[in-house]
């Protein structure tokens, strides 16, 4: 097999996965190299460090492999394994069992409008650069984390986060508001930091 694939071509993929499920070692290693950076920045998101990236990393590719049978070739590969991966990232963090912060009043942030958010916030978050942003969402603690992640770049909504990890909505907007806070003050520590 090539050492590069097309991954736009329904057959070089069709038989890459074939050959993963038959237990080719080439194949297999091939895949994996294929997604290896990709499937370690999502863990990295996730994770309060790089060993434990590579843990969750591990983890999602064994899961990979084990389903492989079930990839029907709709749709892209790359979706496919990186919705294990996120997955596998998220049940990662439910079985450690993290306190996800509770507001004093939920309500409160029930009422809070997240999904037409003010522009230039995310603008601000859009414009640092990822290696950085990478840093700062390792700093926060894992409930806020995990919430940031699934909302701001995994796209889940309130509701679907709530679902998932078996908290209420209102906790979810709670985690997300604090989360972006505290993103906001420890990138302004940076901007100071650079600018002595």
């Amino acid at each position: 097999m090539n050492s590069q694939i097309d991954f736009s071509n329904k057959a070089d993929v069709e038989r890459l996965v074939s050959n993963c499920i038959n237990g080719d070692r080439v194949s297999q290693q091939e895949f994996y190299k294929a997604f290896y950076n990709k499937m370690m920045g999502i863990c990295m998101r996730y994770a309060t460090d790089t060993e434990d990236a590579k843990d969750l990393l591990h983890d999602g590719f064994i899961k990979i492999f084990n389903k492989l049978k079930g990839f029907k070739n709709e749709g892209s590969l790359e979706g496919w394994v990186r919705r294990i991966m996120v997955n596998n990232a998220i049940d990662h963090v439910r079985k450690r069992k993290e306190t996800f912060v509770r507001s004093d009043n939920e309500n409160l942030f029930d009422s809070i409008e997240t999904d037409n958010e003010d522009d230039a916030e995310n603008e601000v978050l859009v414009s640092i650069k990822a290696e950085l942003l990478l840093k700062l969402i390792q700093q926060l603690s894992p409930a806020y984390r995990t919430v940031f992640n699934m909302y701001v770049i995994e796209n889940y909504t309130h509701k679907e986060i709530a679902q998932i990890l078996g908290i209420n909505i209102g906790t979810s907007k709670s985690n997300l508001a604090k989360a972006k806070m505290k993103l906001r003050e420890s990138y302004k520590k940076y901007e100071n930091k650079l600018d002595r």
